[in-house]
């Protein structure tokens, strides 16, 4: 019965951690931006031209 006691005090400890490291990320601004991301993958670093002109140099 000791052992659930603890684990129950572990178990709360823990998620306070969570909470305060949650509370902390969004008064730094970490979620500040939540659209760019989910729109960052539909764009290409580079034009296709450039990077097949790019792999054809390097296979040189």
């Amino acid at each position: 019965m000791n052992m659930i006691y603890m684990l129950i005090g572990i178990s709360i400890l823990l998620a306070l951690i969570f909470l305060l490291a949650f509370f902390w990320a969004s008064k730094t601004g970490q979620n500040d931006d939540t659209y760019t991301p989910g729109i960052r993958l539909l764009f290409d670093e580079q034009p296709a031209q450039n990077r097949a002109e790019k792999s054809d140099e390097d296979h040189l």
